[in-house]
């Protein structure tokens, strides 16, 4: 058992990765921003808070081992939503980026691809004006992990609310948490900075428990 001033030792490559002690859950948490993801073999937390991002949860159901991320994908100069998921954009290219390098990263840190199962959270419409950005990044992880023959155990995306999500990748247990009043303009400034900052091509290079 880890004390609350000492974390639990991080995976390689996620040492960077902001810990911080839960009291509620009485854990540690790691806490990833857009375009972040975090892998973990301990029986820690991973926490967000998504606006029109999404963020998938995946853990090995046989081996201690889980993840989640958190991505926006982003435009061609001139495109529209509904031309986003185009084979060639740059928007699949890039949720092919977000998906791909954490779902390898598990995998390498000892899961197996026929015993991962994913939880999908996110897409909510916080951006007015950007349409409907938070239906197209639901649209393509469903439509990624459709594909790649990935399990969809659980999800809770759309809607026009903020959610707060705590994912415990050793037991797949997944808390959701609706943000019903923004009390400043901090997630929808967030994540259109980060709209703006991958917006450039050099940018590729269960259940659900509701809480208070």
């Amino acid at each position: 058992m880890f004390s609350k001033r000492t974390p639990p030792p991080a995976l390689e490559g996620f040492q960077s990765i902001n810990r911080y002690w839960d009291f509620k859950n009485q854990s540690f948490a790691a806490k990833i921003l857009p375009g972040e993801y975090y892998v973990t073999n301990q029986n820690e937390i991973i926490a967000t808070v998504l606006g029109s991002c999404v963020s998938a949860c995946v853990r090995d159901v046989r081996h201690n081992i889980g993840a989640m991320n958190h991505f926006l994908l982003p435009l061609h100069q001139g495109e529209t939503w509904s031309e986003k998921l185009e084979i060639d954009s740059l928007a699949t290219r890039y949720g092919n980026f977000a998906m791909e390098h954490m779902i390898n990263d598990v995998l390498k840190h000892g899961g197996q691809k026929k015993y991962l199962e994913f939880k999908v959270f996110g897409g909510s419409r916080v951006i007015s004006n950007m349409g409907d950005i938070g239906i197209s990044n639901i649209e393509f992880v469903l439509n990624y992990l459709q594909l790649e023959g990935y399990k969809v155990v659980a999800s809770d995306v759309g809607g026009i609310n903020p959610r707060k999500v705590l994912y415990f990748p050793a037991s797949g247990k997944a808390m959701v948490k609706k943000i019903r009043d923004l009390h400043n303009d901090t997630i929808v400034k967030r994540e259109t900075d980060y709209m703006r900052h991958i917006d450039q091509p050099e940018a590729v290079e269960g259940d659900i428990e509701m809480f208070d």
